[in-house]
């Protein structure tokens, strides 16, 4: 059975794409959307109280398949593949593309070239935009918001070390579906920090465990080396040296740097084991 959290097909409905592969009552090709909150929840159903499954960014492309009518768009992010609900407002018809992107953890979108004005948003690392040109110490949007250039990289520019990004997250609350420095999840954080040095990442753990790198055999596992990936059932944590490890942790309710031995007796202590190390490279 296709995964459901990738698959836009409801009984009633579904992708056009996927015509003669599931069943539906009818089939539509779906229209491309931008978001334009800062950051938009992607649930499970269309519902302020339904869970959250994932976040959607400023500058994300979405394919929308239907409306409900009342507030809801059911579609899937160009990203990543996610399937869900997000609430009408957030989206709109695609502008300009985005040709910079937000490198820092969380910035301030001001409505001049002046950091005493009152910001007008709050954008995130991984949002994208379209700058059209600099004044001064300030990239400015189609919106014409002014965005500090310290905290704005070209879209096609990446980090080094993705495991540095994660550990800038330290702190970070817990949030579960959450990708971002306002609230983050364990598989959100790896997602987040694979993509700003340009490596795709699924969304969530069980898909980053199947698609991501190679699985260590018990002899390499006793050598971590920084940015291997340790998974349990519904987590991962990424490896930062041969005693440490970072990760977004409901536990301690925030991304944490904690000693990896410690963590993995924890773990196992509340019933799961390790099910998986992979290593990128």
């Amino acid at each position: 059975m296709d995964d459901p959290r990738l698959t836009p097909a409801r009984p009633d409905l579904a992708a056009k794409y996927l015509e003669g592969k599931v069943e539906a009552a009818r089939f539509v090709t779906g229209e491309e959307f931008e978001v334009t909150d800062a950051i938009a929840p992607l649930r499970e159903a269309p519902s302020a109280q339904a869970m959250l499954a994932t976040q959607a960014l400023k500058g994300e492309r979405v394919t929308v398949y239907d409306r409900n009518g009342e507030g809801w768009a059911w579609g899937q992010l160009n990203g990543d593949g996610y399937v869900g609900w997000l609430p009408d407002r957030a989206l709109a018809p695609p502008a300009a593309p985005p040709t910079h992107k937000i490198t820092a953890i969380r910035t301030f979108a001001f409505p001049g070239p002046l950091i005493k004005l009152p910001p007008a948003a709050t954008l995130v690392m991984g949002s994208t935009l379209a700058i059209l040109r600099e004044d001064g110490a300030f990239a400015v949007t189609c919106e014409g918001w002014h965005l500090p250039l310290r905290h704005v990289g070209r879209i096609d520019n990446y980090e080094d070390d993705f495991v540095a990004i994660a550990e800038r997250f330290v702190g970070t609350p817990y949030l579960w579906g959450g990708k971002s420095s306002l609230g983050i999840d364990c598989s959100g954080l790896v997602q987040v920090s694979l993509s700003a040095a340009g490596t795709g990442c699924p969304r969530d753990s069980d898909m980053q465990r199947d698609g991501l790198g190679r699985t260590l055999d018990a002899a390499e596992s006793k050598k971590l080396q920084r940015g291997d990936l340790i998974f349990w059932k519904g987590h991962v944590a990424i490896v930062r040296d041969a005693r440490s490890i970072v990760h977004a942790n409901a536990h301690h309710m925030a991304t944490v740097i904690e000693n990896t031995n410690d963590a993995i007796a924890r773990i196992k202590a509340g019933g799961s084991e390790i099910t998986a190390i992979k290593r990128l490279a």
